[in-house]
């Protein structure tokens, strides 16, 4: 680290690394709960989880902590070992409101919930999954009322993920950029500019997008020495460890924008994870500072990066080579603008960049008024169905392109969707940043990506959770968070496809 530490900040640091160590072990089993662990596997695995986690939730609330945050708070030097015991005390103030016994029970029902969810998917059965998810709310609604919240309760949850961001910020936001997006929606509607998607279609097996999308991870700089793809049901990636980040897909050989997208989104997570200051590890503040700033590397790379022009200009030849037959008489301009088709979907994870944020506002709305006691989840099947038909136009006919699409409820992840446009918001406005001391196109047409993961990491990468998510974003780009770059952003690339002016 640099500097001797006093007996009390080395045993204090000695501390919370045997925290981080649970938590490796922890998520590496999750990991493998959503890899392909064996079905008769899962509640066993779940109980060890639980049982790990309800030792960390102990070492998070015990007395050890509290004296260590009392006799280190405001008396020590170092900044790292600062934040670390401003972030535990924030844990522990929020942690210890929950009973033991009680946060037990409740990662228990995390990991079983996650499990009855992928066998409700794949089957179209909400009725089954319904009781989990019923638990999951009043956990969540019991959570929120320990903890306090002022305003809303659903404040209780977002701050959990996007720390000052609360409903009323929301609620002024989400009705502008929507107002913004349908806007620019009707004109593209009504441009006589047509794009034919059927370039895109076709068998396309799936060892040949593995291919692709490891070759790009790589341009990217993701560190296959400290990390590895692996295929799931629900993309992630998973931090274990400084050298062990990991990246997972979902192929679909009807539509390769699904692996080769959801690649290079789960690849800029990744990133920022591989590229935190190494000083960090293994301590409270070794990873990304909140879930907006997160996505907002991830959207990033999938959006500002990989759907560009300069992109394609530079990988089209590389993404033939490992196409079949089928594509091989595509034109570039006709495959380009397919990439970028604006069409509303009923998957989330499909959808194009204008409309994705839309998606996030009907999973918002429903999650706020879930936890707000305004709907029941026996309700949800056909609320969500009736808010896709407002925002987007289009209806699910069946759950499974429907409420069952997300895994994020049955992990008990609520609060957490916003960050997901909150990140778009994010990213577009760290996008103008770079721009104005990188030719960014330029070094994407030429497959040169190192200055901009190095201009990512120096602005917000190395910094983990030393700064908060609108520290990160004033320091970079010079201001707070202004959606107004996402609108511009978006205007100004459909207006150069569909030429609608």
């Amino acid at each position: 680290m640099g500097k001797q530490w006093n007996r009390a900040e080395q045993a204090f640091m000695d501390y919370t690394k045997v925290m981080s160590q649970y938590e490796e072990a922890i998520s590496l089993m999750h990991w493998d709960l959503r890899t392909g662990a064996p079905k008769k596997g899962v509640e066993g695995r779940s109980d060890v989880i639980a049982t790990l986690s309800q030792q960390v939730h102990e070492m998070a609330t015990s007395e050890t902590m509290k004296q260590y945050i009392q006799t280190l708070k405001g008396n020590t030097d170092d900044p790292i070992i600062q934040k670390s015991v401003e972030e535990c005390e924030r844990n522990y103030e929020q942690s210890s409101k929950i009973p033991s016994e009680e946060y037990k029970e409740y990662v228990a029902l995390q990991s079983k919930s996650e499990s009855i969810w992928e066998e409700a998917k794949e089957n179209n059965d909400f009725e089954l999954y319904r009781p989990y998810l019923e638990k999951m709310v009043e956990y969540n609604k019991r959570f929120a009322a320990y903890w306090g919240y002022e305003g809303h309760i659903y404040n209780a949850l977002l701050d959990n993920f996007e720390p000052g961001v609360t409903v009323d910020v929301l609620d002024n936001v989400f009705p502008k950029v929507r107002k913004a997006l349908t806007d620019l929606l009707q004109k593209i509607t009504q441009s006589n500019v047509e794009v034919d998607p059927s370039v895109l279609t076709g068998h396309f097996p799936k060892d040949k997008q593995q291919s692709f999308s490891l070759e790009i991870l790589k341009r990217m700089g993701y560190d296959f020495d400290g990390g590895r793809l692996d295929e799931t049901v629900h993309p992630f990636a998973i931090d274990l460890n400084p050298g062990d980040v990991r990246v997972t897909t979902k192929y679909d050989e009807a539509d390769f924008r699904t692996a080769v997208f959801g690649t290079i989104h789960e690849g800029g997570h990744a990133l920022y994870e591989q590229n935190v200051d190494t000083e960090l590890a293994y301590t409270p503040v070794a990873s990304g500072t909140s879930m907006g700033i997160h996505e907002s590397q991830s959207l990033f790379w999938e959006n500002f990066v990989a759907r560009s022009k300069a992109f394609w200009n530079n990988h089209f030849d590389l993404f033939l080579s490992n196409a079949p037959t089928s594509f091989q008489h595509v034109d570039f301009t006709s495959f380009f603008h397919a990439v970028n088709e604006v069409k509303p979907s009923l998957i989330r994870i499909e959808a194009d960049e204008l409309t994705y944020c839309l998606h996030i506002m009907v999973r918002y709305e429903l999650e706020k008024a879930l936890i707000n006691s305004e709907i029941e989840v026996k309700d949800l099947p056909e609320l969500w169905n009736d808010k896709m038909e407002e925002y987007l136009g289009i209806r699910p006919t069946t759950n499974q392109e429907g409420i069952l699409q997300d895994v994020h409820w049955a992990g008990g992840a609520f609060g957490y969707f916003p960050s997901y446009a909150l990140g778009y918001m994010y990213a577009a406005q760290l996008h103008h940043a770079m721009q104005q001391q990188l030719d960014v196109d330029a070094l994407v047409a030429q497959g040169t990506f190192d200055p901009i993961r190095q201009w990512l990491t120096n602005n917000v990468h190395q910094y983990g959770k030393m700064k908060k998510p609108l520290e990160i974003l004033n320091d970079a780009t010079g201001e707070s968070l202004n959606p107004d770059y996402l609108v511009h952003y978006l205007t100004e690339k459909y207006k150069k496809i569909y030429l609608y002016e």
